[in-house]
């Protein structure tokens, strides 16, 4: 026991992933005849924890193209769509510091996996999937062994007698004593 010590050290303390598909609901000023294509941009989010929660709000742009007037017109009509995702964290441990250091990689940027007209045929109905994994940098414990100061790893040294003599008398005159380098590069060491 007297050769071990606890370090405490920055980690990930706890993880959480989620999938989310929403169905949001988007009306056009025109009546929709058909959809021509669906696509998401200006994705933004920010993340906070919340007990053993990690809360991603955000929001992204939903375009979406289509044609109107029986087909002769066609105009792309976008709107914001916010969101919160509730993350639940995973702990491997369970004697951690808390802490509000929250990371946060996106797997799957949203995007639109179906869009179509509603029944009522006044509406879009567009499903949108995403996905995040966040992770909580907090402080925990680290056991290391200890060794005394005596301890060295070994070295394997090879015997090189026979060209200690002839590389003495070269390398002195190839050495700037002003500047302290080597003129001649190829001399190192080996």
């Amino acid at each position: 026991m007297k050769r071990l010590r606890q370090i405490v050290t920055k980690a990930v303390v706890a993880k959480g992933k989620k999938r989310t598909e929403s169905s949001e609901v988007m009306r056009p000023p025109n009546t929709p005849t058909s959809i021509l294509g669906c696509w998401v941009i200006n994705h933004h989010y920010s993340a906070k924890k919340v007990g053993k929660f990690v809360e991603v709000s955000g929001k992204f742009d939903v375009n979406v193209w289509y044609a109107y007037n029986n087909h002769s017109k066609t105009a792309v009509y976008t709107e914001t769509i916010p969101y919160k995702d509730r993350i639940k964290l995973h702990y491997r441990d369970e004697e951690i510091i808390d802490s509000n250091d929250v990371h946060v990689r996106v797997l799957q940027q949203p995007n639109c996996i179906e869009a179509i007209i509603s029944q009522r045929g006044d509406s879009f109905n567009v499903v949108i999937e995403r996905e995040f994994l966040v992770e909580v940098i907090g402080e925990t414990k680290v056991v290391v062994s200890v060794h005394p100061i005596e301890f060295e790893e070994e070295w394997n040294f090879k015997d090189d007698d026979n060209d200690e003599s002839s590389s003495s008398s070269s390398s002195s005159s190839d050495f700037d004593y002003k500047n302290k380098e080597s003129k001649d590069d190829s001399s190192s060491f080996q």
